[in-house]
């Protein structure tokens, strides 16, 4: 019996006793978890960051960002990720306002043209009536 306590004496640190705790192993243990949690964090963080680019900038494509770094995420293809980054990195022009005073000005000419049929005009301009 004396001959076990006289050998426990010369083992490393990290060799236990049987029956006692092993503290390596639970620090270990605690270690690895952390760093699993860290990194998983991390890859959400990561990969939610078109969207917070997007919705921070206050873009209107911010839906499609948000779709395509869902699509990324289940799918793990890298390609709508990049996708997602690039629509939320650069803000798109808003041809809204434009394309609607274009649409209002036809709208008139043709309103023009369809009410005064007997004017011989070709609809390349307006006519001064």
């Amino acid at each position: 019996m004396s001959d076990t306590s006289h050998a426990m004496e010369h083992l490393p640190y990290f060799i236990t006793a049987p029956g006692e705790t092993d503290t390596m192993l639970v620090a270990v243990i605690v270690v690895m978890v952390l760093i699993a949690l860290g990194i998983g964090v991390f890859y959400l963080k990561l990969q939610s960051l078109p969207e917070q680019m997007a919705h921070s900038s206050n873009h209107t494509q911010m839906q499609v960002v948000a779709i395509l770094g869902l699509i990324a995420l289940f799918t793990h293809n890298n390609i709508f990720w990049i996708a997602a980054l690039l629509l939320a990195a650069f803000k798109l022009p808003d041809y809204s306002g434009t394309l609607g005073a274009m649409s209002n000005s036809l709208d008139r000419i043709a309103s023009k043209l369809d009410g005064n049929p007997t004017t011989g005009s070709t609809g390349t301009g307006p006519t001064d009536t």
